[in-house]
């Protein structure tokens, strides 16, 4: 990576984060970063496996196997193949279609959903080896990160969904590192993404959700593909007049998108221990707290305050979910249902069976949320208060956005997720043959990391 980098020169922002992503080579990166992309596969591997059985997925396939194509590549948990670019749309919404997989706060997001799917089409496609996968992945990564302070905080205040515009753009720097594309090349397939670039907050709750990381993962693996063929493009598209910053945030910070060159921000990437909306994790996780330091009885409880941040509103804050996927962005349901002991790692937790639960009701009528204007916009840490009928009042705080420093922890927990879901989808004996082809990913191609994943 280029240790010469000029922050204040706003004029070549994408050319610089090109240069960034291209410059990846597995040999290089530090050992904790090629462990944290491990655990990013490894994950994104998990909740994929457990998402494929989703009715979304069925829509998706059906829908690609009647536009027909070339099947080069693999479907998780899958017995179809598809051409390169319906398998990035369907494994990406796969991944996320359970709002389980990983986040990173810099762009607001969950960038391996976005950018793993479109490599691993890619590679599939070329038979690339495990060493570029590496490389093309993190590329991918560290770009939806710096795209995203780029733009911080006003596109994701405005309404857009990061993983599905930042995303696009993460999925194209991804696959031209792979492709091994030349700096012009490359910055054009930024550019043929950034014209792509859509998602809208407004849709969570709903399968297009899901369907934006699919979105993105498949446009992105298209503008590569593309700016392979000489496809023209602006080569300066985040920073130019009308361009993606321009049009789609009223910030534009190019010094804290460039700061720091030697940083790798896959060390701060945030993994999740419960399926639903990372926004909901730090209530779920006070409450836990005081159900274990206070042990009260939950039919003690006259009412719960939850504090979260003003983005928290236009995030994970509907009131009255009737659905699965409501669900996972009820702060009020997530709150009521570890209050009463309900797995919330569960992936039936949330179910309409869930949200019509009469005892789950009575306690999610007893809370209300509170928006705490001080606070960062899009932060995601809480404030839990819990009132109990004889006058108690019980409080704890917690910060999801602070990464895991204890990676031992980290890798267990991970790890018995990966067995979990994985296990259920695979069996026990196809899962432990596909995590231990994860940990020797270097050494074997990309043909067989997938088949090891198919139905």
């Amino acid at each position: 990576m280029s240790a010469v980098v000029k922050p204040s020169a706003s004029s070549a922002v994408t050319a610089i984060i090109v240069e960034w992503a291209l410059s990846r080579e597995t040999a290089t990166l530090p050992a904790d970063v090629r462990e944290a992309a491990r655990r990013c596969m490894l994950d994104w591997m998990a909740v994929a496996l457990a998402g494929a059985s989703d009715p979304l997925i069925r829509i998706l396939i059906d829908a690609a196997k009647e536009e027909g194509g070339n099947p080069l590549c693999t479907l998780i948990a899958q017995g179809e193949r598809v051409a390169p670019l319906q398998a990035a749309l369907i494994n990406g919404a796969t991944s996320h279609v359970l709002d389980y997989d990983d986040v990173n706060l810099s762009m607001n997001g969950h960038p391996t959903a976005a950018v793993l799917p479109a490599v691993l089409a890619l590679a599939e496609t070329r038979d690339a080896g495990g060493t570029e996968i590496f490389a093309a992945f993190i590329a991918g990564y560290e770009t939806a990160a710096r795209t995203g302070l780029l733009v911080a905080p006003g596109h994701y205040a405005r309404g857009y969904h990061a993983t599905g515009t930042l995303g696009v753009i993460a999925a194209a720097a991804g696959c031209a590192r792979l492709l091994r594309l030349d700096a012009e090349a490359a910055a054009r397939a930024i550019g043929i993404a950034a014209t792509q670039a859509a998602g809208l907050k407004g849709q969570f709750g709903t399968q297009c959700k899901p369907f934006h990381a699919g979105i993105a993962a498949q446009n992105g693996l298209r503008a590569a593909l593309l700016a392979a063929r000489g496809m023209e493009s602006r080569t300066d598209a985040l920073e130019c007049r009308s361009g993606f910053a321009a049009t789609l945030s009223p910030d534009f910070r190019p010094e804290a998108a460039l700061a720091d060159p030697q940083r790798y921000f896959i060390r701060e990437n945030l993994f999740k221990y419960h399926a639903a909306c990372y926004g909901t994790h730090s209530s779920i996780e006070c409450v836990r707290k005081l159900l274990r330091d206070h042990r009260f009885a939950v039919s003690a409880v006259r009412r719960v305050v939850v504090r979260a941040a003003p983005g928290a509103d236009s995030m994970c804050n509907i009131h009255n979910p009737h659905t699965g996927l409501e669900a996972k962005f009820s702060l009020r349901f997530t709150t009521a249902a570890t209050l009463l002991a309900r797995d919330t790692a569960d992936l039936a937790t949330y179910s309409e069976a869930g949200c019509a639960d009469p005892a789950l009701i009575a306690m999610r009528d007893r809370i209300t949320v509170e928006l705490v204007n001080t606070w960062p916009q899009h932060a995601v840490n809480s404030e839990v208060m819990i009132e109990t009928i004889d006058g108690k009042r019980l409080e704890a705080a917690y910060d999801a956005g602070v990464p895991d420093t204890d990676r031992r922890m980290q890798g267990e927990r991970l790890g018995a997720k990966f067995d979990k879901l994985a296990g259920s989808a695979l069996g026990v004996a196809r899962a432990k043959t596909l995590k231990d082809l994860l940990y020797r990913l270097e050494s074997i191609s990309a043909k067989e990391l997938m088949a090891a994943c198919a139905k």
